[in-house]
């Protein structure tokens, strides 16, 4: 493996480092737990005790996974253990249940409790049905819908689709990519008399990351004949109608809808209505000592891989600090990459270790 760049790599030093190695449990095996794993290793090598627990054995690298439905490309998929082992860290195969911060033990699935001095929540969310009667796009777990979709539209059996997403936590970008991968497609295939709609509860296209990404994507969407509803929140799909708020009902003969987000939950933890952690400026959940959360569970609005991996260093750098490792703790000042990142996760380590 070559080696990954460092944000610090001086080492632990302190009592914990010369008698028993400070425990940081991981618990989740996504985008930004293996981040972690990594920046931990580099801040304090052997001299902390790193462990991931998850309840899949697999990693699975979702930016490709909108292209995956289209015939593009694969999306890819690792082996959590044999990429524990190369980061140098431990892997368990198991889910946490609950946590008691008192006590400072984290109960498994199975009825074991394991304790640990630093407890790092990365368990993702869990991905709901949020469009009565629309095709529902799972991302990695399920491609079939829209690749059925797609291909009616190509056989000229549907002539209307519209693609949505609901209101709240979520990230847009894949709604903007399944409907420009579909004008594309029926471009390529000599279709020109299929419309495309666009509803989205965004004031404009991927208005999150400013003016200049707002007005490029809903330039590229009008060269490609793409309609757009913009301020406005699916409900319910009829069939014949897509029922809108606000608004009147839109007709088509399909819709594809991004589904409704809600943070796992560990029994333990803070979650608020909607099952997300909040967090402080160092990414450690609010009102709990030496437990942290980073990814898609924590409260941040926007779920996107490269944000995971911006809380996951920030969340490292603070334990590994509390540690006595000699690293400046750091505090979350998101940066939001535009799709012109081409379909990859921005992650100072999670990116060249995956490359290597």
């Amino acid at each position: 493996m070559e080696p990954v760049p460092a944000l610090s790599s001086l080492g632990c030093m302190g009592k914990d480092a010369q008698h028993r190695r400070p425990r940081v449990l991981i618990a989740g095996g996504g985008v930004a737990a293996l981040e972690a794993a990594l920046a931990l290793h580099d801040f304090g090598g052997d001299r902390l005790e790193v462990e991931l627990w998850a309840p899949q054995g697999e990693f699975v690298y979702r930016p490709f996974a909108v292209g995956e439905a289209f015939g593009a490309v694969a999306v890819l998929r690792y082996d959590l253990d044999a990429l524990a082992r190369r980061i140098g860290v431990g892997f368990r195969l198991g889910g946490v249940a609950s946590v008691d911060p008192e006590s400072r033990r984290v109960t498994a699935r199975d009825g074991e409790r394991i304790p640990y001095d630093y407890l790092l929540v990365c368990p993702g969310v869990r991905m709901l049905w949020a469009v009565p009667g629309s095709v529902t796009f799972w991302g990695a777990a399920d491609e079939a819908g829209v690749g059925e979709v797609v291909r009616r539209l190509r056989a000229g059996l549907l002539r209307d689709a519209v693609f949505t997403m609901p209101a709240g936590h979520s990230w847009a970008l894949p709604l903007y990519e399944l409907a420009l991968l579909a004008a594309a497609t029926l471009s390529k295939s000599g279709v020109e008399d299929a419309r495309l709609t666009v509803v989205t509860p965004e004031d404009a296209p991927l208005q999150l990351f400013g003016p200049a990404v707002s007005e490029r994507m809903a330039l590229l969407l009008r060269e490609q004949g793409i309609d757009v509803v913009a301020g406005t929140s699916p409900v319910e799909f009829d069939g014949e109608r897509l029922w809108v708020t606000p608004g009147d009902p839109i007709e088509t003969d399909t819709v594809i809808s991004l589904p409704r987000l809600e943070g796992r939950r560990i029994d333990g933890l803070p979650y608020d209505a909607e099952g997300f952690l909040p967090l402080d400026e160092h990414c450690r959940v609010v009102g709990m000592k030496r437990v942290f959360a980073a990814g898609d569970v924590t409260s941040f609005p926007v779920k996107q891989g490269g944000v995971a991996t911006q809380e996951a260093d920030v969340a490292a750098a603070t334990i590994a600090a509390a540690a006595g490792c000699e690293v400046e703790p750091i505090s979350f000042d998101p940066v939001l990459h535009g799709p012109e990142v081409d379909g990859k996760i921005i992650g100072h380590y999670l990116t060249p270790f995956l490359r290597s």
